[in-house]
């Protein structure tokens, strides 16, 4: 299982970048969270057994999942121990 913390930075907040994450996420089969910061960005903790799956989403993400948003920059920290059974939008 791999896990990574990705932290995006840009037009991220107000744009549906949440809930687009999300199902993302469900389509690719990846557990995790995602939730605003409040600096203006979204921190994504993401994990999944199929690294392929992994990839395909955290460049999807990078790309940002919804037309509204922008990532300008990100922030990618591997995680250990981290092993979600679902993807959950924290409010």
């Amino acid at each position: 299982m791999s896990a990574i913390q990705i932290t995006v930075f840009g037009r991220v907040q107000g744009v549906g970048f949440r809930y687009t994450t999300k199902r993302l996420a469900d389509d690719l089969s990846i557990y995790g969270s995602v939730q605003n910061n409040f600096d203006d960005s979204v921190t994504i903790k993401a994990s999944s057994s199929d690294n392929t799956q992994l990839e395909k989403f955290i460049q999807k993400v990078k790309n940002s999942p919804t037309p509204a948003g922008k990532v300008t920059d990100y922030k990618e920290t591997p995680l250990t121990n981290y092993m979600p059974t679902a993807f959950t939008v924290i409010y």
